[in-house]
């Protein structure tokens, strides 16, 4: 044991020793590295006492530039994020109150950013925005409810000022102050873009918006968008409102049952999408990427919080003035009820213009629907024909405007030819035609008629036109053995087959009636309305009501080939009596359907205000610009307009050439082709003229119309003219064709006239010569002078024998007596014979006193009016016609 004792004690002996060794050694170390940092620090002294102003001259001019740098830098933020937001928030949705005004965005233009107040950065504001609609809700929170309550004010006023009035729609849940939150909306309401719910209606209306929002999923985006606002960014059309919400809750725990929690959490989730959203305040909302909180302070004035902005504080911006909010919301309301606006006319249109056939049908859109795509109108072989109706003032001649463009932008006049006729007072489709203001005109119309409604002469020569065509058509395809339009296009490729539109607004008129005009007229339509499909003939009947027409009684054939039915607001008669979808319809719009007013087939269409003079002359320009150089500008008849003689194509094409058979051009005859009434002067018995009547301008019209014409046909000396006046008023239109006739045309009145009668008779016995035209003004005011004593030639006697022989030896009467009754004394009495008047112009004389110059019983159908005249050739007609005497111009 006492050797194991001492070999321990030797152990920690040396243990002890070496430590000490150790220890020594680091704090010798330690001394070491102390004397070597004093060392350092004293050079480090030293050299800071030789150049402390260098060293902190560099460091303040280093802070210096660092504080400089910060300050550009914030100041570059700062105006960069006030430039983004004038891009986010432009016009209304950030201009501060005094100089605020609605102005709304653009159709397809993205939604902006709300201005609800200034966040401080720096010495620097910048706007703080709030997103709303196509973008997120929005949550107001804090205790101060006066600003809570501008907030709201604020984002809803921005929100209606920067979108088209009606386009956004709110609804209120206010059941502590019942509404008085949104007071200063309320003239909102009588225009159903305000509606408010009470205390127990929040789970109604949450239901509701639920419901919106699966609709607008299933049947507004079906798939192919992901949002409204993605669908009107492709489209530029928006075709649902956005509907806000605004819930001010009473900020109870248990406001909200279980499903009503469940129904709003939805509304968090997929309302932004679906343009649905909440402006919340008081109530628990899910913490959604789609909310956005605002949080006003608790006592005035203070800094409020908005989402985006944190950690910096805002400070928000006054609530809006009462009479702003109430005079803005009440424009807003006047706007909305007096209708929306029409579409767009420049949607109508293709990018490239005349890329489409007509082959197979005529296809155009005439406005958009509900969805805010284009509505495609078709006239082929189903459905062939079209009938418009609705009230004065609903539409009608603007939506033809419409029609007719997207048409015409579509197919060329090569492929399609538009008759257009107008029965109501007016010149709506004047514009169509070369004018004085445009001389511009619509390529594809070969025939304008207006103011047409006291000419249905000019209706009935226009179906009498078509079934011409139809005519033609139906031969042509016979001879290539095939039955359609399309197939006779497809075997005479150089052959011009266009299809045709004829357009007949008030067509009623051209029915009106039952005399002979209107059965032909009616049986004429029915005719083209049955086949005219097969050939490319397609009608298009407008009218304010069809209910009336007794025409159409008992002809279902005719109705019912016209399946496509356009309905106005308010029409009558044109869908089937038991579809009332015109009569809820707005200002705009219209109800377009293809089976013959079904209401299943019911599109309701929002027009474009197509007829108003820019808009229509900015189109009607570019293709005027680029048609066809050979064709021609259509026919313009206007049934207000006189005609004149010089600009007849009849007088311009007469030659001097001393013709075997003058013609004496009486008028211009009402028919789609321009071409005048003539009378042929030839050496047959009878070939006279009588014109009957006290119309003096007329009369006199007439004849100078007559004596002009003839005179141009013959050389000097060629023919003689001799002019006879009776009536003083008459003289001076007498002395104009007197002056206006050779050097040598003879002047006579009532004290010479018997001379003139005496020279032509004389002629009669000579032989005749060179043709010789009396024309003779008033010659019943001569009968006294005339009678003669008995048993000697008389006057009167010379000139029956005149208008008996004459003719035949080139001596012809072209005379006006002033009743008929006054020509049969002239012709020897009612026992007299009329062969000697081959053809007669009446005027202010009714059918039935012409009864002795008609072969038909009872005279002809005849209702005098202003500037019209009916004219008869035994030698031509069988039937008179209505013609309009040339102007004395």
């Amino acid at each position: 044991m006492p050797d194991v004792r001492a070999a321990l004690v030797t152990a920690v002996r040396t243990g002890l020793a070496s430590a000490r060794a150790a220890a020594r050694a680091q704090a010798a170390a330690a001394q070491r590295r102390r004397d070597a940092a004093r060392a350092r620090l004293a050079r480090v002294r030293r050299h800071a006492d030789e150049v402390p102003d260098r060293a902190r001259t560099d460091r303040d001019r280093r802070l210096a530039d660092i504080d400089a740098a910060y300050a550009d830098r914030l100041a570059a933020l700062t105006s960069r994020a006030r430039e983004l937001a004038c891009v986010a928030a432009p016009g209304p949705a950030a201009t501060g109150w005094p100089a605020w005004r609605a102005e709304p965005a653009g159709r397809g233009a993205p939604q902006a950013l709300l201005r609800v107040g200034a966040a401080r950065a720096g010495d620097a504001d910048v706007p703080a925005l709030v997103p709303l609609l196509d973008h997120a809700h929005v949550v107001v929170a804090g205790g101060d409810r006066a600003a809570g309550d501008g907030v709201v004010a604020t984002l809803l006023l921005r929100a209606l000022g920067r979108t088209e009035p009606g386009a956004v729609r709110l609804t209120g849940y206010d059941p502590e102050r019942l509404g008085g939150g949104l007071a200063g909306f309320a003239p909102l309401a009588p225009a159903g873009l305000l509606t408010f719910v009470g205390p127990g209606g929040l789970g109604p209306l949450l239901d509701e918006l639920v419901d919106h929002i699966r609709r607008v999923n299933e049947s507004v985006l079906a798939g192919d968008h992901a949002s409204l606002r993605e669908l009107a960014a492709v489209t530029g059309r928006r075709p649902e409102p956005w509907r806000v919400a605004v819930l001010l809750g009473a900020g109870r725990d248990d406001e909200l049952s279980k499903h009503e929690r469940a129904q709003l959490d939805r509304v968090v989730r997929t309302g932004a999408a679906c343009g649905v959203h909440l402006v919340v305040r008081d109530l628990p909302v899910l913490d959604h990427p789609t909310v956005c909180t605002v949080t006003v302070g608790d006592a005035a004035a203070a800094p409020a919080r908005v989402s985006g902005y944190a950690p910096l504080p805002v400070r928000l911006d006054p609530p809006p003035p009462a009479e702003l909010v109430t005079a803005t919301c009440r424009a807003i309301a006047d706007r909305v009820a007096a209708g929306p606006p029409p579409a767009l006319f420049a949607d109508l249109l293709p990018e490239q213009f005349w890329t489409e056939s007509s082959a197979r049908g005529l296809s155009a859109p005439v406005g958009e629907g509900a969805d805010g795509r284009p509505v495609r109108v078709t006239l082929a072989d189903y459905p062939p024909h079209a009938l418009i109706g609705g009230p004065s003032g609903t539409g009608k001649t603007n939506l033809i405007y419409a029609w007719l463009g997207a048409l015409a932008a579509r197919y060329s006049p090569r492929e399609l030819e538009f008759y257009l006729l107008d029965f109501k007072e007016g010149v709506s489709f004047a514009r169509f035609a070369p004018g004085r203001r445009d001389p511009s005109w619509l390529p594809h119309v070969r025939l304008v008629g207006v103011n047409v409604n006291t000419d249905r002469e000019f209706g009935l020569a226009l179906l009498r036109f078509l079934a011409g065509e139809l005519r033609r058509r139906a031969d042509a395809a016979k001879r290539h053995e095939v039955t359609t339009l399309a197939e006779l296009r497809a075997e005479d490729p150089d052959g011009h087959w266009p299809r045709i539109v004829a357009v007949i607004d008030e067509f009623q008129v051209l029915l009106a009636g039952r005399d002979a005009l209107v059965g032909e007229a009616a049986n004429l339509l029915e005719d083209l309305a049955r086949r005219g499909r097969s050939q490319g003939i397609h009608l298009v009947l407008a009218s304010q009501d069809v209910s009336g027409i007794e025409a159409l009684w008992g002809r279902p054939a005719l109705v019912g080939q016209f399946t496509l039915r356009i309905a106005l607001p308010k029409a009558r008669r044109i869908l089937v009596e038991t579809n009332g979808a015109a009569d809820a319809l707005p200002r705009h719009h219209a109800v377009v359907n293809a089976d013959s007013g079904a209401a299943s087939a019911n599109q309701v269409v929002r027009i474009p205000a197509a007829s108003d003079r820019d808009t229509w002359s900015q189109l009607q320009r570019r293709l005027c610009r680029d048609a066809p150089a050979d064709l021609r500008p259509p026919r313009l008849f206007d049934g207000d307009a006189v005609p004149t003689l010089a600009a007849a194509p009849d007088y311009a094409a007469l030659a001097a050439d001393a013709p075997r058979e003058p013609v004496a051009l009486l008028g211009e005859t009402i028919d789609v082709a321009a071409r005048s009434a003539r009378l042929r002067l030839s050496r047959a018995p009878g070939r006279n003229l009588a014109v009957v009547g006290t119309l003096t301008d007329e009369a006199c019209a007439v004849l100078g119309a007559a004596g002009r014409s003839l005179a141009r046909q013959f050389g000097p000396g060629a023919a003689r003219f001799s002019v006879a006046c009776l009536d003083d008023d008459a003289a001076p239109a007498a002395r104009a064709l007197h002056a206006a006739l050779p050097a040598d045309t003879g002047w006579y009145d009532l004290d010479t006239v018997a001379d003139l009668l005496a020279e032509a008779s004389a002629e009669l016995d000579a032989g005749g010569g060179a043709p010789h035209v009396l024309l003779l003004y008033a010659v019943d005011a001569a009968a006294a002078r005339l009678a003669g004593p008995p048993g000697a030639e008389s006057g009167a006697g010379r000139l029956r024998r005149i208008l008996h022989h004459g003719p035949e030896r080139r001596v012809h009467v072209l005379g006006w007596w002033r009743s008929a009754a006054r020509l049969r004394d002239d012709l020897g009495g009612p026992g007299s014979r009329t062969d000697p008047i081959g053809a007669w112009v009446a005027l202010d004389v009714h059918g039935g006193d012409l009864s002795a110059f008609y072969p038909a019983a009872g005279g002809p159908v005849w209702y005098p009016r202003p500037w019209r005249a009916l004219y008869f050739d035994r030698a031509v007609h069988r039937t008179p016609e209505v013609i309009i005497p040339y102007g004395l111009a």
